[in-house]
Parts: structure tokens; sequence; C-alpha cells
């Protein structure tokens, strides 16, 4: 590929990720540990009608304002997203986002709830889902997917093209198929584990902290969660993550900006989300810390986000 065509999929990262010493990356460096129950303040708290069941949500900013929907991963919540909302609010844009089914305070919604009712979680429910949150706010709307939401969205994307206005896939996983096979140290084990098994090792790992090393702070939250994230939703999602999708060419057709955010320790090598980001036409920004760049480079990453969507206003 042509330097030119490198430099436009983010392989250059002059204008994307944490090489940039501003005062976004000063309030990163500065960030302690940080009380993660603690809302942003003037976020509002509601409830979202969708066909799992009652979504917990959590909005910032002015409702007639460009709309970002965030979306948090497996094990995840809505408080992932909660020191970037902020910037986004304050920027012009409403940061809205909300607790996966199954997960957190969106607990009691699932596959049975469904018309007819379902046994496991899947991703048609998934979608839905997304689609049903990506309704109550004017559309189309900059979407940014967390880990396994990326996945949700890229087949939203599919579906529903002219809802968005961006894609950001922050930390998805970037091989189609067995989707846990390139994951550092693990990924030749996962073949051979289901998903039940699955994930008992990644609630293990998370709560332990073996799978990646977090302030205090924040591992009390996390494990306050899992006293109401529904295991049956963590084993379908690590089910749906060994199938994932190949949907790299259409996205790659896709007239809209797109952009791979990854930490430079991420559960995946860089070098197969730098792939992967070339594969779709996508820019990529690279962060310091680990798999989770909405906690740790909350303002340098919502930083590039505002880029992006100039950018995209411009064209």
């Amino acid at each position: 590929m042509a330097e030119t065509g490198r430099k436009e999929y983010g392989v250059d990262p002059e204008d994307f990720g944490s090489a940039r010493m501003d005062a976004a990356a000063l309030l990163d460096a500065e960030l302690g540990d940080v009380d993660w129950s603690v809302p942003p303040p003037g976020a509002v708290h509601f409830t979202i009608d969708a066909p799992s069941g009652k979504l917990a949500a959590m909005a910032l900013g002015n409702p007639n304002d460009p709309c970002v929907l965030l979306v948090p991963g497996a094990t995840g919540s809505k408080e992932d997203f909660s020191l970037m909302m902020p910037d986004l609010a304050d920027a012009g844009y409403l940061a809205l986002t909300y607790d996966l089914a199954g997960q957190y305070q969106s607990a009691g919604a699932g596959p049975e709830n469904l018309v007819p009712p379902r046994k496991h979680y899947d991703y048609r429910l998934f979608v839905d889902d997304f689609l049903a949150v990506m309704e109550t706010a004017p559309t189309p709307v900059h979407v940014v997917a967390y880990s396994f939401a990326g996945i949700v969205a890229q087949l939203a994307y599919v579906e529903r093209p002219g809802t968005f206005r961006s894609l950001t896939l922050l930390g998805c996983p970037p091989e189609p198929g067995q989707g846990f096979r390139g994951v550092n140290r693990i990924g030749r084990f996962s073949t051979w584990v289901n998903g039940r098994a699955g994930a008992a090792l990644l609630i293990w790992g998370i709560r332990s902290g073996r799978v990646v090393h977090v302030p205090p702070g924040r591992q009390r939250f996390v494990n306050y969660r899992f006293r109401f994230t529904r295991r049956a939703s963590v084993r379908d999602i690590y089910t749906l993550m060994q199938n994932v999708p190949d949907l790299r060419q259409k996205l790659a057709e896709a007239p809209l900006p797109k952009f791979v955010a990854v930490g430079e320790h991420d559960l995946w090598p860089l070098q197969l989300h730098r792939l992967f980001a070339q594969a779709i036409r996508a820019r990529i920004g690279v962060y310091r810390g680990g798999h989770s760049p909405c906690e740790t480079s909350p303002h340098e990453f919502s930083r590039d986000l505002m880029v992006l969507y100039a950018k995209g206003e411009e064209a």
C-alpha cells in the first residue's frame, strides 16, 4: 500500500492516539483513582424499552444536539464512559449510553422477554436492542462500540446504514471467526473452551485482576456490578465471540467516518488491529494502557472523536 494510503488509514499516529502531548493528554496523565459509582454531574438516568426488556441508560447533554451513542462491552456498563461524557457534552453532543441486556442494571432484560421467547442471548437480540436505543435519539448518530458491542454495531450498520453518522470500534475483536484466537497468551486454548467455562474464566480473571490490573476504586465497582450481571449473558456472549461474522468488505465500502481505537497493550496484538483498520478503510488511534482507553485515556479519546466528527462534517 502506498504511503498516502498508510497515513489515510491511521498508521501514522500524527492525528490520532496518545502521540500528542496536549491538554487532553495532561488530563489523562493526572487521572487518579476514580469512584465509578458516581455519575457525571448533570447526567440523567432512565430506562429504554427494548425487545429484550428494560435497558438502563444514562445521558448527558442537550437532547437536540447530535447524538454520540456509547455502547459498553461484555461484563461492562454505561459507567465505563463516565469520564468521556462531559467532554462530549461540552463539545455540543448528546452523550447517550446504556447497559447491554443481562448486564448490571439491565440484568432483567433477556431472551425470555422476546416474542416468542428464546433460550439464549444471540446477535439478533443485541442488534434489535441496539436499534431500539438508537431510535430514541435523533438520527443519524455517531456510534462508539466497545469490544463485543463492536460486533453488534457492525451488524446493525449493515442493516440500517442510514442511521449512522460515524462508526468507532473500541478494542473490537479484529478478526472474524473464532474471535479469541488472536488474544495474547490464551488465544490458542480458546477453541477448546465452551461458553460456560469461558465465561467462568473471564469473570474470574476480571474479578481477580488477572486480566488487567486496575486501581482499587475501579476494581470495587467492577466487583460490585458482577453481583447483578447474569452469568447466562456472559456465557452466551463468550459463545457468540467464538463466531464473529466477517463484515470487513461491507465496512470498507461504507461511506462514513470510521475509527478503530485501541490500547497499546490490548488483549489482541496491535498488529491485528492495524490490519483490521486497513481492511475496513478506517483511521486508527493507539492509546496508552490496555483494553479500556475509555477509562484510561478518556480525554484523548474524546478529543480524537471530536476531530473525527469535524472532519466528517467537512467532507
